[in-house]
């Protein structure tokens, strides 16, 4: 085995943990794949012998390379507090693909990754690689240019953030199928209270609808509003896992019309996420839902 094959066999054993760290980071399975890319590179031009922990090593370029992006996309936008929904993992109800399995451990749900949007570069990293993957505040520290009390802080603000708006689902697949199929029900038959049964009184609607802007709504009412009118459009709505928790692929006239995750905790729908940005859907691989 010559050396660069050695190499690169050592990487492929650290290539799924870096995908998860990279996904988590940037929301985004093409985007963490390059991120990931790029990390082999720079070790394919370093020398191994330099190198005292490979993972560590690996982690710590997937990190920065993903706060240079993060840093970038928040650069970019016209407003510092436009947010956008994340690229969905979609699998079929029957059961996650197993490549799909390493992204989404630790309930890493898209109302979770939403919530992640909301944070700075720094805020999302240092709470991603602790708090996800255990990383110690001295190696993080270096990477966001911080002391490690300051890089503590970073994720401990992340963190207060991320439990105050609730984001992580129930583990209970079965019990969230039979509250959408309840919410789906309600909306079909126009069932105003029923449709507020099944909602939180926190509940708050996200959507991303691409060119017409990032769409908030919060409270039952306004939301099972919203539900009603968009029954009468007709959708071929379709089940699906949406990064591991129930939700729809919504069809119109046989093209992606949008994707909906909901968040279920303690019985009710604590929040719904839905990606209608038609440039951003026709990028997706829909046809593992295909019969």
């Amino acid at each position: 085995m010559t050396d660069n094959e050695w190499l690169a066999e050592q990487f492929e054993e650290h290539r799924t943990h870096l995908r998860a760290v990279a996904y988590r980071m940037l929301g985004s399975v093409s985007e963490a794949d390059d991120a990931v890319q790029e990390a082999w590179l720079r070790l394919s031009r370093s020398d191994p012998d330099e190198i005292d922990n490979l993972g560590g090593w690996l982690t710590t370029v997937v990190a920065r390379v993903s706060l240079n992006v993060l840093r970038s996309r928040r650069a970019k936008r016209e407003e510092p507090l436009d947010l956008r929904i994340p690229e969905p993992i979609i699998d079929r109800t029957d059961g996650t693909d197993p490549e799909h399995e390493a992204l989404l451990a630790d309930s890493v749900g898209l109302a979770l990754l939403v919530v992640l949007e909301t944070l700075n570069p720094a805020e999302r990293l240092a709470f991603v690689l602790h708090d996800m993957f255990a990383v110690p505040f001295d190696e993080i520290a270096p990477i966001v240019g911080r002391s490690p009390t300051a890089a503590r802080q970073l994720a401990s603000r992340a963190r207060r953030r991320v439990q105050g708006e609730r984001a992580v689902p129930d583990a209970d697949l079965d019990t969230q199928r039979k509250i959408l199929d309840a919410w789906f029900a309600a909306a079909r038959e126009g069932n105003f209270e029923a449709l507020v049964a099944v909602l939180d009184p926190d509940v708050v609607l996200r959507a991303d609808l691409g060119p017409g802007g990032f769409r908030e709504l919060r409270g039952p009412e306004a939301i099972a509003s919203q539900a009603t009118t968009y029954a009468r459009l007709g959708l071929d709505a379709r089940p699906a896992l949406i990064n591991g928790t129930i939700g729809t692929v919504s069809m119109l006239d046989g093209e992606p019309f949008s994707v909906g995750a909901f968040t279920i905790t303690g019985g009710k729908i604590v929040a719904i996420d839905i990606l209608a940005d038609p440039d951003r859907l026709r990028r997706l691989d829909l046809t593992v839902l295909d019969d």
